[in-house]
């Protein structure tokens, strides 16, 4: 599991795991998946990819 200390610096040791993103480029919002079920988990408002979460081709 990534671990996140000091908290409040924005940088992260290690990646997120069993989570991928997409990008939706009809709505350009960055979506969230989960690698167990494959369902949409999150999206971001911004368009700006999450960070620490491997890319979808």
């Amino acid at each position: 599991m990534a671990t996140n200390p000091p908290t409040g610096d924005g940088h992260r040791k290690g990646a997120v795991r069993g989570r991928s993103q997409v990008h939706n480029p009809k709505t350009d919002i960055w979506t969230k998946r989960t690698s167990e079920t494959g369902r949409f988990v999150d999206g971001k408002k911004d368009d700006t990819p999450f960070k620490g979460v491997r890319k979808e081709r």
